[in-house]
């Protein structure tokens, strides 16, 4: 039988890619992740639940630290009144409990049922906590879009996905020289990014070129999330693995245009 700490590593990778969508950025969202592990370690009990659900138990304390019911290690009632100061700027800082509940169902495929409990809340306002974010999905702002994938079909669905959230294709390109033309040409206001291309060039080094002219997210779209996830470099902070769901799609992107304001397309065209 795997040892509790054994049982919480096989957790880390959907908390980690969690915090870094909620957060918009590795190393804050490890950063945090990293907070709740050692509030655990001092007291273990923190991640106990109802039902022994390991996995309800660390998402619902990673949450209780964000909302400042955990201490961290390095804060207790002798710390500078500074310190304090900068874990409340922190608090205040974080990302509103619409998008917290639209990643936790989408994203790490929780019932709202367990959404209530890891956020302390009623499964009916959670409910409708979700219906917001959903419905705020569709009041927001365009953008132009570029789509890097070798694939035309699935070309062609994740541009079905981007238009019908009313954003912008400007267009799909299928090696890493055209993906470049078309960014430097167009300035998308985000990008979606296969890895593998067409003429084994990748969509990596496209996005890394890129983002040497334009300030622009990316969120990578691939079915070998294992190449991004090496801990050898800096993990993305968008990731999506095929075959993918387009709610999911659509909550990533707006995630990521709201952590990082995107160029209007009201130009584009």
């Amino acid at each position: 039988m795997p040892s509790p700490d054994e049982r919480i590593t096989a957790h880390m990778p959907m908390l980690r890619r969690y915090a870094r969508c909620l957060t918009g950025s590795q190393e804050r969202g490890d950063r945090y992740v990293r907070a709740c592990l050692e509030a655990i370690l001092a007291e273990p009990s923190l991640i106990e639940a109802d039902d022994g659900n390991l996995r309800l138990g660390l998402f619902r304390a990673f949450h209780d630290l964000l909302v400042g019911l955990l201490v961290p290690l390095d804060a207790d009632t002798t710390a500078p009144r500074a310190e304090l100061d900068k874990l409340e700027s922190r608090i205040l800082a974080l990302p509103e409990v619409e998008r917290e509940v639209l990643l936790l169902r989408t994203l790490c495929d929780f019932s709202l049922d367990e959404i209530g409990t890891i956020l302390r809340r009623p499964a009916g306002e959670t409910r409708a906590l979700l219906a917001r974010a959903r419905d705020d999905l569709r009041a927001q702002t365009t953008t132009r879009v570029l789509i890097i994938e070798d694939e035309p079909v699935i070309a062609f669905d994740l541009a079905g996905i981007v238009n019908e959230m009313g954003h912008y294709v400007i267009g799909i390109a299928d090696t890493r020289e055209r993906a470049v033309s078309l960014a430097a040409n167009a300035r998308p206001g985000i990008v979606l990014a296969d890895i593998q291309l067409r003429d084994g060039s990748s969509g990596i080094d496209a996005a890394a070129e890129i983002r040497r002219f334009a300030d622009v997210p990316v969120i990578f779209v691939t079915a070998y999330p294992e190449r991004l996830l090496t801990g050898a470099r800096g993990e993305p902070t968008y990731l999506i693995t095929k075959p993918f769901d387009a709610e999911v799609l659509q909550v990533t992107i707006s995630q990521a245009l709201l952590l990082h304001p995107a160029m209007p397309a009201a130009a584009a065209g």
